[in-house]
């Protein structure tokens, strides 16, 4: 939830990958699996403690959250809402419009979540909630794209690891596996800001999880430890 690349190819395919950053006393996830959202089957790695997930996939779309908005926040719970429920409740509703429209945001922590419409062609909506107001934004889907938490991570390092992002798409065949690559080895040997982090052994890159959008979609996921 903390990391999250998006790379195009052609025919409509892409690939995602995300690097979930937590404190290292927070229980593993259950590994992901195909569930049943309100009548849509979508697949995803649980969280075993909130029960939420902060990535999914299904037959028309794959979302992904990551914890904060623009800006890094200070946070004030109790909440009413974990932030990874937000992307099961995103599947009682028919489309992104009626999502945004419709559903009920107040008492949610700040976050973004990105949610890639798989038909007819790819279509990327970012949505970015700062505690009061929802923003809806557009990406370009012919485009590679690099988003990185605002909670854990300060402008200044999101700024270098977009760099690092860059640098990796001009410098390598982009593939699944390379992008697995560059998601756990990715950076400047720092470990505080590399792409799998570990901070002291409080916090650290417990896995990294990967969308596979082409005629049919599949997730593959790697613990870390």
């Amino acid at each position: 939830m903390c990391v999250l690349t998006y790379v195009p190819f052609a025919d409509n395919h892409f690939v995602l990958t995300n690097n979930r950053d937590e404190a290292t006393i927070r229980p593993k996830a259950i590994l992901p699996q195909e569930y049943v959202q309100f009548g849509k089957k979508v697949t995803f790695p649980k969280d075993s403690q909130a029960g939420g997930t902060w990535i999914a996939t299904s037959l028309d779309y794959s979302l992904c959250l990551l914890n904060g908005d623009s800006v890094k926040h200070i946070s004030n719970p109790p909440y009413l809402k974990s932030r990874g429920q937000v992307i099961l409740d995103f599947f009682e509703y028919f489309d992104v419009k009626q999502f945004i429209e419709t559903y009920d945001f107040e008492g949610i922590e700040n976050f973004t979540l990105l949610i890639f419409q798989h038909q007819p062609i790819t279509q990327i909506h970012q949505l970015r909630y700062n505690g009061q107001r929802l923003s809806y934004e557009q990406k370009d889907p012919q485009k590679p794209h690099m988003w990185s938490s605002a909670t854990l991570y300060s402008s200044e390092v999101i700024q270098q690891r977009n760099i690092w992002f860059t640098d990796f798409l001009t410098n390598f065949k982009t593939t699944p596996e390379s992008l697995i690559d560059f998601h756990r080895n990715g950076g400047d040997g720092n470990p505080d800001n590399d792409l799998q982090v570990n901070r002291n052994e409080v916090l650290k890159t417990h896995c990294i999880t990967q969308v596979i959008k082409k005629e049919t979609t599949k997730m593959e996921f790697l613990a870390l430890f």
